[in-house]
């Protein structure tokens, strides 16, 4: 694919680099509060998507450092995590479909633990010089629709006010980014920047010229795709 992901990828990383400041600071300011530690790794089981220019870097990461059967391996586990994680999406879709609360869907999805495919068997992070900037913020409070969360292993007392990280601010940032990427690209997908997924599904997507919807179109298969959807 011939696509240079590098100017894009430098954004990110700045995003990164202020998720990590911000972490530092307030563990530095709190450290009674933060409890994350080696081995600590229940922030590696808990559900949230990715935006499309963090879903290209990780994938870009991965693809780089993990060849044949380690590859494989960590792709089996991917697969395993991702079906897992579509049938808790596909359930929650229907309950709310069905009139359930949005918000007690959310709060129940929030609850759900799924082994990170890029967890060891040591409880160590294949991956964890790239990992998300969700995974570097967890440990500490955070906002989300200007309601506060933070990891129930920390010390946090509730009621209590601390330095709180909007979460949303974040994610209006790689969007913003993968809106310019895709628009960079010329992609003809111009929903692209839409789309988030979990991290098992951006280790196992092919990010190539047909995904991303650059390149010139084979009119010719089009044409017996549509020939033969005719013949139905």
């Amino acid at each position: 694919m011939d696509i240079d992901f590098t100017p894009f990828f430098k954004q990110y990383e700045e995003v990164l680099a202020m998720a990590d400041k911000v972490f530092e600071r307030v563990k530095n300011e709190h450290s009674e509060c933060v409890k994350c530690e080696t081995k600590c790794s229940d922030c590696c089981n808990a559900l949230f998507d990715l935006y499309l220019i963090e879903a290209l870097y990780i994938n870009d990461k991965f693809n780089k450092k993990f060849k044949d059967g380690e590859r494989e391996r960590l792709i089996e586990k991917s697969n395993i995590a991702d079906r897992t994680i579509y049938k808790l999406k596909r359930k929650a879709y229907k309950d709310l479909e069905s009139g359930k609360d949005e918000n007690e869907l959310l709060t129940k999805m929030a609850e759900e633990r799924v082994r990170c495919p890029l967890l060891n068997d040591d409880d160590m992070c294949d991956l964890y010089e790239h990992r998300p900037i969700t995974c570097r913020l967890y440990g500490i409070p955070i906002s989300i629709g200007g309601v506060s969360h933070t990891c129930g292993l920390s010390a946090f007392a509730e009621g209590k006010q601390y330095p709180t990280v909007n979460l949303e601010k974040i994610h209006n940032k790689l969007y913003e980014i993968s809106v310019e990427l895709v628009k960079v690209i010329k992609s003809r997908h111009v929903k692209l920047a839409d789309v988030i997924v979990p991290l098992s599904m951006a280790l196992l997507t092919i990010y190539d010229e047909e995904y991303l919807g650059v390149g010139d179109i084979n009119r010719g298969d089009i044409k017996d795709k549509q020939e033969g959807e005719g013949n139905d």
